[in-house]
């Protein structure tokens, strides 16, 4: 048995770019030990809900697959594992993908649990991605999910003169 065949699905296929995301946020959602709804409403929107007939939303026939698969993975793969062999087969723009929806799905609660953090940087280390590169992405998301900017007139963020830029 070689490194990648626990990768692969009863069918032969290798992971794949669009499973490795997939599976990335499943990780960081059970991070903390808790899947919260919103974390799981995250899942199903990069996931591309679809309607279903009692008017819920859930997850498309071949959507669905590609969570099982991601579940699996998840299952029998230690994280430290599956980062060194994902890496390799991600471009940049796949990693940042990543990256960015790792931190919404750990700010959607409203707080990046520590588990949720310590994941994260092991995400940005085994991606090669420096948290200085990075940051800008972050204050974005951040600045998203911070809804005290509607409650709380006190918030450095309101005061006046204070300006939304990114930081390079």
């Amino acid at each position: 048995m070689g490194l990648f065949d626990m990768f692969r699905s009863d069918k032969g296929e290798q992971m794949s770019p669009h499973l490795a995301f997939v599976a990335s946020l499943i990780y960081m959602m059970a991070a903390d030990g808790v899947m919260d709804n919103e974390e799981v409403g995250q899942l199903l929107g990069v996931l591309g809900g679809e309607k279903q007939p009692d008017g819920t939303i859930g997850v498309g026939a071949q959507n669905r697959e590609l969570l099982r698969k991601a579940q699996q993975i998840v299952r029998s793969t230690k994280l430290d594992v599956f980062l060194v062999q994902i890496a390799p087969i991600l471009t940049d723009a796949q990693k940042m993908c990543i990256l960015t929806n790792l931190v919404d799905s750990s700010l959607s609660d409203g707080v990046a649990e520590p588990e949720e953090q310590v994941m994260f940087e092991k995400f940005m280390r085994a991606f090669g991605i420096p948290e200085g590169r990075f940051r800008p992405f972050f204050e974005v998301i951040s600045l998203k999910h911070d809804r005290t900017v509607f409650t709380d007139d006190r918030h450095p963020s309101n005061q006046p003169g204070f300006t939304v830029s990114l930081s390079i």
